[in-house]
């Protein structure tokens, strides 16, 4: 797939006071700041829903291991064998092996507990792991017996979500919600969640609002989700249901200490990308990374294996109450951000459109954009500006989630913090919900807690002294920011409508987002997924699918934010 991408605008000057810009409308009928087309914009939602409906049938008519791991997790399995092996993975590997994946993992498992007069399935797990136990499909009233007592066990796991979104409520509600917008959202990422935790403290004392754990490098390609608390990770630490709660308890201590509800992340991307959903409603988290292709374009994870995983997680994070966060920013450190600014917005129209069909609200949208124009170029600040207004008037109601620059940060760290500076004047000048905290020193190594501290800092200054800015700030009617925005989204209508007539996967495939080429047939995890045969059951899915249907009511308190 060839784009012809058009050059940036040029700078221009200000319209004579006495003549209307090319294209600009009188104040009175302006449509926001930025002058958009609601026929372009009603457009472009309906090229993304085309291009992503073919995919959300593909997702409906396939399953994978860790859907139905998800499942059991959902019923009570918990644990690990010896070596390490999760029981889920033991129980979904000994049903794989006597029936294949297609015909889901409840009705056998429930059915084998009945016949072995067996109440708990992880110790079923334990069982099949010994090879004392061997899986049949049932049928008649066999089959309603299982598909009953399966669908009562998934049920009370969801209910144990529900009650973790009701906690959540009543603690925002108790402690109250970060004054400002936007929010701080900082990283801690030592690798041992003991040393995790002091850390996460003391940013939430010095202001932070969201605390990200970042995950281990590698985990998104283990095809299993470690057991317990741990101490030793490289880049960042494992995301562990232990680990979860260890850490979700320690924030819940700062929050009473602070007077506001400190919100914490982790991820559902990777191989197992479901099971983290359904442990991280357990475990109360509040945000989960969760990006249509992120694991498909820079983890090399198979697109359809993805893309039924995203599904299933989502609905999950829509009935946890869980605000995802979007990996847009990653695909303009492949490629360049100001050519490729359209695919970020295609992007974005993509993931809003998997997120509402798997019953996400618009308060849950942490779409993703990032501040990774070269600085070198002329007018780069505009560029930026233009690029994060149209996301803010694009998604009015979503949590946009804004990254610091990283692809440009050097050595020279009083460089950087100028350049974090810039971004978060940008973040506040646009009405961002979500500003990541940028270091200084990115581009050398993890972080000092001192450069933490200085980067918390100049957040804060910048947040106190721009306050309110984004009420002030209104593009020049037929101006650079104007022209550049309305640019951008013409070039993702065209990209949009190249998708529709080549399919999505097809552009994937072809390189079109990050520079990235991941065929649909290629990538890792493609044995874990199967096709849907006439029999299969899956409660979770049923239950979830109800919901989706039938809309969560948003939490009582949501995380709303300044439009700009």
């Amino acid at each position: 797939m060839t784009v012809r991408r058009s050059a940036p605008v040029s700078p221009a000057p200000a319209p004579a006071a006495t003549h209307a810009a090319p294209g600009s409308a009188s104040p009175g009928a302006r449509r926001g700041k930025l002058d958009l087309d609601p026929a372009l914009v009603a457009r472009a939602r309906a090229l993304a829903a085309q291009a992503g409906a073919p995919v959300v049938e593909l997702a409906r008519r396939h399953t994978t291991v860790a859907v139905e791991r998800a499942t059991l997790r959902l019923a009570g399995v918990t644990g690990a064998d010896p070596d390490g092996i999760p029981w889920v993975n033991r129980l979904v590997d000994a049903v794989v092996a006597d029936l294949g994946l297609g015909h889901g993992v409840a009705l056998p498992v429930w059915h084998a507990m009945a016949e072995h007069g067996v109440t708990d399935p992880t110790l079923l797990a334990q069982k099949a792991a010994a090879g004392s136990v061997r899986f049949t499909v049932p049928t008649g009233r066999a089959r309603r017996a299982a598909a009953t007592a399966a669908r009562r066990a998934v049920a009370a796991g969801l209910r144990r979500i529900d009650q973790r979104r009701r906690e959540r409520d009543r603690l925002i509600r108790r402690y109250g919600d970060p004054p400002q917008r936007p929010w701080i959202y900082l990283i801690v990422a030592t690798g041992d969640i003991y040393e995790d935790i002091p850390q996460a403290q003391a940013a939430a004392k010095a202001g932070a609002d969201i605390i990200a754990v970042i995950r281990s490098t590698g985990q998104s390609l283990l095809d299993y989700v470690p057991e317990g608390a741990t101490r030793e990770g490289y880049a960042g630490t494992y995301a562990t249901q232990e680990n979860f709660r260890l850490m979700r308890a320690a924030l819940d201590e700062t929050s009473r200490e602070v007077g506001r509800y400190i919100r914490l992340t982790n991820y559902a991307s990777g191989l197992c990308m479901p099971e983290m959903a359904v442990l991280a409603g357990l475990e109360r988290l509040d945000m989960m990374l969760n990006d249509s292709m992120y694991g498909i374009l820079f983890r090399d994870i198979n697109p359809i294996r993805t893309f039924v995983d995203q599904r299933f997680a989502r609905q999950v994070h829509a009935r946890a109450g869980i605000i995802i966060n979007t990996g847009e920013d990653n695909y303009l450190t492949t490629a360049d951000a100001v050519e490729a600014a359209h695919t970020v917005t295609v992007s974005q129209l993509l993931n809003e459109y998997f997120a509402h069909e798997a019953g996400l609200a618009d308060w849950q949208l942490g779409l993703g954009h990032a501040f990774e124009i070269n600085p070198e170029l002329p007018e780069s600040f505009r560029l930026e500006l233009a690029h994060a207004l149209l996301a803010r008037e694009l998604f009015p109601d979503a949590p946009l989630k804004w990254m610091p620059p990283t692809k440009h940060m050097t050595g020279d760290i009083f460089r950087g913090n100028l350049l974090d500076g810039f971004f978060n004047l940008a973040g506040v000048m646009t009405g961002q919900s979500i500003l990541l905290v940028g270091m200084m020193t990115e581009a050398i190594a993890t972080p000092w807690l001192s450069d933490r501290d200085i980067a918390l800092q100049n957040v804060k200054y910048v947040l106190t002294a721009a306050g309110n800015l984004h009420e002030d700030f209104v593009p020049v009617p037929g101006g650079f920011i104007q022209r550049r925005a309305h640019q951008v989204l013409a070039e993702a209508v065209a990209l949009l409508e190249r998708i529709v007539d080549d399919g999505l996967l097809t552009a994937i495939g072809e390189g079109t987002f990050g520079v990235m080429r991941r065929p649909a047939d290629g990538g890792r995890g493609l044995e874990g997924v199967a096709a849907k045969e006439p029999d299969y059951h899956n409660p979770a899915t049923d239950l979830l699918e109800a919901t989706s249907s039938e809309g969560v009511p948003p939490s009582e308190v949501g995380p709303g934010h300044d439009r700009a």
